[in-house]
């Protein structure tokens, strides 16, 4: 079996003009780069995380476990963000206050949901990513239309 990758190769300047070619060429031909590109997994995550967080009681939210480090790292999402063709990245706050953020290749995640008292319950409960769920079900509206 042959695993030849021309990328692999190539220099970090010209890996992006490649990957960004491989978008542009998708863009123009009005199809979406899916697959294993870390923007259908955020779309994928983003939906899974904030699904478990809406049906969860007011007093809660929703908490992400790691266990990929020798120790349990838990902490609440406040972004999970992308960088094609491969990453991905959560961040949030411990239970102590302190910020966290995790940068891993799509090929990696693994990440245990779990319900966590709210901090700040004057706050209302907002989607994560989102300033509200009327913003966050408009953008799930057009995932699913594209």
């Amino acid at each position: 079996m042959n695993n030849f990758n021309p990328l692999t190769y190539l220099d970090s300047s010209a890996h992006f003009e490649v990957m960004d070619k491989i978008h542009q060429d998708a863009a123009d031909r009005q199809f979406a780069v899916t697959g294993n590109f870390a923007n259908e997994f955020h779309l994928r995550l983003t939906q899974w995380v904030n699904n478990f967080h809406r049906n969860l009681e007011d007093d809660y939210e929703v908490g992400g476990q790691l266990v990929s480090f020798g120790q349990t790292q838990t902490f609440t999402f406040t972004s999970i963000g992308y960088w094609d063709p491969s990453l991905i990245s959560f961040k949030g706050l411990r239970e102590d206050g302190s910020p966290i953020e995790l940068v891993q290749h799509v090929s990696q995640i693994s990440v245990l949901l779990v319900r966590m008292r709210r901090h700040n319950l004057d706050e209302p409960k907002r989607p994560i990513g989102f300033a509200s769920w009327d913003e966050y079900d408009q953008q799930v509206s057009e995932w699913e239309k594209a």
